[in-house]
């Protein structure tokens, strides 16, 4: 596809600008010199319309918004173009076919009304840049649509527009190449600025506009990426280039990642520790948490810049790739430049910060600091130890007054952003092991082992397989475990007895910790029953600081009628499993097994999880090849998937495709 790109300019409907220098042409007349004799829409189209997109020509936005059309099963017609008295074309407006409705005929048997009004559009103008841009979109119908019938509408069965891309293939050879151009471009011309402190990113435009690419490194993107999309149909990936033509943003993502996303999407981290640390490849990872609690990769990118306009760009990229489902949390580290491109790409997502991330950061903020060891004690202390945000609040002011830190910078901006970082904050947040919150953790990068500070691009594409299939490998040993070998119980206790049905072993190895923790809470009491609600206090033994215990009280709350546990310690939304002290009020009220609604779907063994996109059959033209070669590929990863899962599974899979193969070629012995 021809230069498609989202851009964050911002969009104007000007029709109050029309002057006596312009006029309107309804229906499909105004397109009647673009059409050309015949053709078929090759290959699928998965974005919707967004309003920002550019594309270079009109043709090339009916071109875009038919593929999309066909794909989700309607028609398209022309409802609207605007030309100058030049006869230049500077507005349309593309309509489902379903739109309006027809002019009543005074025929003896007139047609029956096929429209409905329908309201799905887009409106698109031409930009002083010279580019179409989308203005307006509505993508709901008011009536019923169907992949299956897409290919039955007109502006399918021909190729009005765009009709250099109606290829006709006759090799297997060709039907691949036609991938390589199967590429969209964004554009980011955003002019957004905030103030952010020296160190962090950057939002102004001194940055280079290009990517610092050394000899090879080109070569290396383009074959790498070539090799991809011939392998994996689904392959996604989205460059950004400069007003000069040259590479300034990339994003990737492969069909593993983009599936991935849909079983373990609702929590995502953003890792830019390459950005903050300078290395020589300026790589942003997304990444998730599997059903064992592996980090799983969601995607990558490249920035030339550290800016508010490239962070929004790669943001918009890749929840473009995940078909415009936000996560419900996105995790950061704390940098200005990231808060401002997360709230305006991710709106109505909880924006965390990286609790880890920012306690590293201590001994060069504040090791300077005349009693460092003692402020550091009393941070951690407010930090850690804090189980509501009064005590947090109290805590925090007594070390500033204490030790006359109430003017410093950092602490005063950590203070601010106190709701996104601090876990007293977050205990009503789900977010599934992705935010450390003990003390001493710390993040480890998911390509730790295969990229440091001083691998240069080239290197780091040559090992970039090397490390998914070692995060695969790790996943299908994990796999294999939970499902041929019994977990070791270390009690009979029945939570744990019955969530080892269920859990993977990964997981179970942690909820075993709160388990053996139960029987070291050595004072469960009621202190209050009235109402449904009955609150306990449960005494506990902690460790502080490493070297020191004392004696905590955790309020829990108990639902009997709701069957509703919650502790104030918040273990069940940071871990995703319940804790020690819940655990011990279900156990002292002869519950014995752990209410529905904290088992978490997430770390279940028995959910049948395969990472092949999944496309309906409809639409799909079996004399076109590109059609072919994708359905079939889609098909035999299918078969892939299942085959790998046993060593029975893997033989009569190989049996069967032997048999496939050998019947093909007797087949093709006869023509």
């Amino acid at each position: 596809m021809d230069g498609v790109s989202l851009n964050t300019d911002p969009v104007v409907d000007d029709d109050a600008d029309a002057d006596a220098d312009e006029f309107e042409i309804e229906g499909d007349c105004g397109m009647a010199k673009c059409i050309s004799q015949s053709g078929v829409i090759q290959g699928e189209n998965p974005l919707p319309p967004v309003v920002g997109m550019e594309f270079d020509s009109y043709e090339d936005v009916y071109y875009f918004y038919n593929c999309y059309a066909k794909e989700q099963g309607f028609g398209v017609r022309v409802s609207n173009t605007w030309y100058r008295k030049t006869k230049e074309r500077y507005r349309g407006k593309l309509s489902c076919s379903s739109a309006g409705f027809k002019k009543k005929s005074e025929a003896n048997r007139p047609r029956p009304e096929t429209r409905t009004g329908c309201p799905a559009m887009i409106k698109f103008r031409l930009m002083e840049n010279k580019r179409w841009r989308i203005i307006e979109v509505e993508l709901d119908h008011n009536h019923l649509i169907s992949a299956v019938s897409g290919k039955f509408y007109k502006s399918h069965k021909q190729l009005r527009i765009g009709t250099k891309r109606a290829l006709h293939l006759d090799s297997a050879e060709e039907v691949q190449k036609v991938r390589l151009f199967r590429t969209v471009v964004i554009d980011v011309e955003g002019n957004g600025s905030v103030e952010v402190s020296s160190g962090e990113f950057r939002s102004s435009h001194n940055q280079t506009s290009q990517l610092r690419l050394k000899d090879g490194d080109a070569e290396a993107i383009h074959n790498y990426f070539s090799h991809l999309q011939l392998i994996d149909p689904n392959f996604f990936y989205v460059v950004d280039l400069n007003e000069k033509g040259c590479l300034r943003n990339l994003f990737w993502s492969n069909t593993r990642s983009r599936v991935a996303y849909g079983y373990f999407g609702d929590v995502v981290a953003v890792d830019t520790i390459c950005l903050t640390d300078k290395y020589q490849v300026p790589l942003v990872s997304f990444i998730g948490v599997n059903h064992h609690g592996q980090s799983v990769l969601l995607g990558c990118g490249l920035l030339a810049g550290d800016t508010i306009e490239a962070c929004t760009w790669l943001f918009r990229a890749w929840l473009t790739c995940m078909l415009g489902r936000p996560p419900q949390v996105i995790i950061t580290d704390q940098c200005r430049t990231l808060q401002a491109a997360v709230a305006d790409v991710f709106p109505r997502a909880f924006h965390c910060l990286c609790l880890p991330r920012i306690m590293q950061k201590v001994p060069e903020k504040l090791g300077g600091l005349y009693e460092y060891e003692s402020i550091r004690v009393a941070l951690n202390n407010a930090v850690y130890y804090s189980l509501r945000p009064e005590e947090f609040e109290a805590t925090w002011e007594d070390m500033i007054h204490h030790y006359g830190l109430r003017n410093h910078v950092w602490l005063q901006m950590l203070y601010e952003d106190r709701r996104q970082w601090v876990p007293v904050y977050l205990k009503e947040i789900f977010l599934a092991g992705m935010l450390l919150t003990r003390p001493n953790e710390v993040v480890e990068s998911f390509f730790d082992g295969y990229l440091d500070k001083h691998t240069s691009l080239k290197e780091f594409l040559d090992k970039y397989d090397q490390a998914l299939q070692a995060n695969h490998q790790l996943e299908v040993l994990a796999d294999m475990e939970s499902r041929n070998s019994g977990f070791m119980l270390q009690s009979r206790c029945y939570f744990e007895l019955q969530l080892a049905k269920l859990y993977t072993n990964n997981i179970l190895r942690k909820f075993e910790r709160e388990v053996e923790g139960m029987y070291s809470c050595f004072c469960t009491r009621q202190i209050n029953g009235e109402g449904e609600v009955i609150t306990y206090m449960v005494r506990e033994q902690i460790e502080v600081d490493g070297n020191r215990r004392e004696c905590r009280d955790f309020e829990v709350l108990y639902n009997a009628t709701e069957m509703e546990v919650l502790c104030v310690c918040g273990l069940f939304n940071f871990r995703g499993y319940l804790c020690r002290h819940a655990l011990s009020v279900l156990h002292q009220n002869g519950i014995e097994e752990i209410p529905p609604q904290y088992v978490v779907s997430q770390w279940r063994k028995d959910i049948k999880r395969s990472y092949v996109l999944n496309h309906s059959n409809g639409g799909i033209d079996i004399n076109n090849p590109v059609h072919r070669y994708d359905h079939l590929y889609k098909c035999i990863m299918q078969v892939v998937e299942e085959g790998r899962k046993s060593e029975v599974r893997y033989k009569d899979t190989v049996q069967a495709l032997d048999q496939i193969l050998r019947k093909l070629n007797l087949v093709e012995g006869r023509l």
